[in-house]
C-alpha cells in the first residue's frame, strides 16, 4: 500500500474519534455521565456501541489471519464470539442493569454486601482489562509499522494518546458517540472493498485454494524477511535472494533451495516463483496446513479438539465477565432495554462476521507469503493492494487501514474507560471526575509498557486468553450471584481466586512461552476447560459449607434484579 495514502486514511479516523468525541464532550457534566452516561443511552445507539468496542484488533485482523493461518478451525472465534451474548442475554443483561452498579466491583459488593469480594472482583477486572489491551496495542504497531515502516511501539503509543484523551475528556458519554461511529466505519471498511476483491478474484477466473495442502504462490512473489527466521522447504525450488541465506550474503542470486531447513537473515528478499510450494518457519511447519479445511483440527497444538472445547467455552462464557462489555448495559435506562440492546446487537456481530472467511480464503490465494514472514494478522491490510493495486487498490487499502485503526481506538477506549472506573473507585481516594481523569493514566500506560513482551503471539489468540480469565471467574459470580440465593462472600472470593487466578497463572504462562510443548501447553494455553468448572465449584462448594454467611440483605436485592422496573410516570392528569 502507498504509504501516503495510508497514513491519510489512518489521520482522517484519528480526527473523526477526536471530533464525535468532543461531541460528547460538551453534554459530560456529572459523575454519572462519565460512568455510566447518566443511563439514558437508547437500545440502538447502545448496541451500535456495544458492537463498536466488542470488534476489537482480533475480529477486524486476528480472525481473518487465523483462517489464513489454520484454516476453517478458527472460525469457532467468531462463532464464540457471537454466541456470547446469547448467553447474556438469557441470563445477564436484564438483571446486571436493575442492579444499579456502575461497575463490575459495584455489582460484587452490591449483591455480597462485602468489601473484599469489591476488592478481588477488582484486581481481576484490571487483569483482564490490560490482557484485553495488549492485542490491540500490537495490532496497532502492526498496522502502523506496514504503513509507514515505524517501529511497533510508536502504534501503540499513538493509541494510548488518542485514547486517553478521548476517555479523559468525555467519559462514557463521549465514548458512546465514538463507538458507534466506529461500529459502522469497521464494518464499511470490510464490505466495500471485499466486494471489490471479489471481482477481482472473478477476473482472475476464481482460483481455488488448496485446501488439503501447503499453500503455494499463486502468482511469482518477492518477500521480505524483516527478522532472521528458519523455514522449511519440502520440495526444492529455485528463489532469487538479495541478503542472507544460510549464513551467505548475496545480491539478486539464482539459487536452488534444496529439500530441508534454510535460514534467511534480517532485511532479506527473497523472490518466489509462481506454483512454489510456500516454505514455513519452523514453528509453524507441523501445524494445520493439512488440516486447513477441517472444522476440528487434529493438528491444532496435537490436541485439536480439546483446544475447540476450549475456545468454545472460553468465548461462549467470557463475554458475559468482559469488563468493557459489562459495563456498556449500565448505561441503558432499564432491563428491558438491555435485553434489546443485546438482541441487536447479535445482529450487527453476525453481519459483520460474515465477511471474516472470505478474507482468509483470499488471503490464502493472494498472500501466502505472510505464512513465511508470520505476519499472518497483516492479510486484510495487504489484499486490496494484492488483488487491484494502482490507485484504486491503494484507496481501498487506506479505507482498510481506517477501520483497523477505528478497531484499535474504540476497543482500547471501552477497556481503558472500565479500567479507569475501578482504579479511580477502588485504588484512589473517590473525588469524582478528577480522579476518574486521572487514572486513565495508568489503565492505558500499564499495557502499553507491555505490550512490547506480548512477541509474535496472534491478535486473536492473545484475546481469546482474556476471554478464559473473564469465563472462569466472572461467568460463575454473575450466574450464580443473579440466579442463586445461596452465594456466600467466602464462595465468591474462592472461586474468583480459584477459578480466575489459576486461568489468569496459566494464560501468563503461554504469554511467556514457559510451558513445555504438548498437553503441558494446551492445558494452558485453553485453561477454560478446566478452570471454569473449578470457579463454579469452589463458589458452590464453599459458599455451601458456610451458609451461615448468606448476607442478611439478600432477598431484597435478588427481588431488585429480577422484578421489572416500573412503567416511567405518565402525564399529570388535565
Amino acid at each position: 500500500m502507498n504509504r501516503t495514502y495510508g497514513i491519510a486514511g489512518v489521520t482522517a479516523v484519528v480526527l473523526a474519534t477526536v471530533l464525535v468525541g468532543a461531541l460528547g464532550l460538551r453534554v459530560s457534566r456529572t459523575t454519572s455521565d462519565f460512568y455510566v452516561a447518566s443511563r439514558t443511552v437508547a437500545p440502538r445507539l447502545n448496541a451500535f456501541a456495544v458492537s463498536g468496542e466488542y470488534l476489537s484488533a482480533a475480529s477486524f485482523l486476528g480472525v481473518a489471519g487465523l483462517v489464513l493461518a489454520q484454516g476453517v478451525d478458527m472460525l469457532w472465534f467468531p462463532i464464540g464470539y457471537t454466541a456470547g451474548f446469547l448467553v447474556l442475554l438469557v441470563f445477564v443483561a436484564a438483571p446486571l442493569r436493575r442492579s444499579g452498579a456502575y461497575t463490575l466491583p459495584d455489582f460484587a459488593e452490591a449483591r455480597l454486601e462485602s468489601r473484599a469480594v469489591r476488592r478481588v472482583a477488582g484486581v481481576l477486572v484490571v487483569g483482564i482489562g490490560w490482557l484485553y489491551l495488549l492485542p490491540q496495542l500490537r495490532g496497532a504497531g502492526l498496522t502502523l509499522r506496514l504503513l509507514t515502516g515505524a517501529p511497533g511501539w510508536l502504534g501503540a503509543l499513538v493509541v494510548a494518546a488518542v485514547v486517553t484523551a478521548a476517555v479523559a475528556a468525555g467519559g462514557m458519554r463521549s465514548i458512546t458517540f465514538v463507538q458507534a461511529f466506529q461500529y459502522w466505519l469497521k464494518l464499511t471498511a470490510l464490505l466495500v472493498p471485499v466486494l471489490f476483491l471479489l471481482l477481482a478474484w472473478r477476473a482472475d477466473r476464481a482460483p481455488a485454494p488448496v485446501w488439503d495442502q501447503r499453500p503455494v504462490f499463486h502468482r511469482s512473489a518477492e518477500v521480505r524477511v524483516d527478522r532472521p527466521v528458519t523455514v522449511t522447504v519440502r520440495e526444492p525450488v529455485g528463489v532469487t535472494v538479495s541478503g542472507t541465506v544460510d549464513g551467505r550474503t548475496v545480491h539478486g542470486v539464482s539459487l536452488l533451495l534444496g529439500e530441508g531447513p534454510h535460514r534467511f537473515g534480517a532485511d532479506t528478499t527473497v523472490r518466489f516463483p509462481a506454483g512454489a510450494v510456500v516454505p514455513l518457519p519452523d514453528r509453524t511447519a507441523d501445524r494445520a496446513l493439512a488440516g486447513w479445511a477441517e472444522p476440528l483440527s487434529s493438528s491444532r497444538e496435537q490436541h485439536g479438539l480439546y483446544a475447540t472445547y476450549g475456545l468454545i467455552l472460553a468465548t461462549f462464557l467470557g463475554t458475559m465477565g468482559l469488563p468493557h462489555v459489562v459495563v456498556r448495559f449500565y448505561t441503558n435506562p432499564d432491563g428491558r432495554a438491555a435485553r434489546r440492546t443485546t438482541v441487536s446487537v447479535l445482529g450487527l456481530l453476525g453481519a459483520f462476521y460474515l465477511l471474516m472467511p472470505l478474507y482468509g480464503m483470499l488471503g490464502r490465494l493472494y498472500a501466502p507469503d505472510l505464512l513465511l514472514t508470520g505476519d499472518t494478522d497483516a492479510v486484510v491490510l495487504v489484499l486490496p493492494q494484492r488483488l487491484i493495486g494502482g490507485a484504486a487498490g491503494n484507496l481501498l487499502g487506506a479505507l482498510v487501514a481506517g477501520g483497523a485503526c477505528a478497531a484499535f481506538l474504540s476497543t482500547a477506549s471501552g477497556l481503558t474507560m472500565s479500567v479507569a472506573g475501578v482504579l479511580a473507585q477502588d485504588v484512589l481516594p473517590t473525588l469524582g471526575v478528577r480522579h476518574f481523569r486521572l487514572a486513565t493514566l495508568p489503565a492505558i500506560a500499564v499495557p502499553t509498557a507491555a505490550s512490547a513482551l506480548v512477541g509474535d503471539l496472534p491478535v486473536a489468540d492473545a484475546v481469546g486468553l482474556a476471554f478464559a480469565v473473564s469465563a472462569s471467574s466472572f461467568c460463575p459470580l454473575l450466574v450464580l450471584g443473579i440466579w442463586w440465593r445461596g452465594l456466600t462472600p467466602p464462595g465468591a472470593i474462592a472461586g474468583l481466586l480459584l477459578g480466575g487466578g489459576s486461568a489468569l497463572t496459566a494464560v501468563t504462562a503461554t504469554i511467556a512461552g514457559g510451558a513445555d510443548p504438548g498437553w503441558p501447553h494446551t492445558l494452558l494455553a485453553w485453561p477454560a476447560v478446566w478452570s471454569v468448572p473449578v470457579g463454579f465449584a469452589a463458589m458452590i462448594l464453599i459458599s455451601l459449607a458456610t451458609r451461615d454467611r448468606v448476607p442478611p440483605g439478600t432477598a431484597t436485592t435478588m427481588a431488585r434484579l429480577h422484578l421489572p422496573e416500573p412503567p416511567p410516570p405518565g402525564p399529570p392528569p388535565a
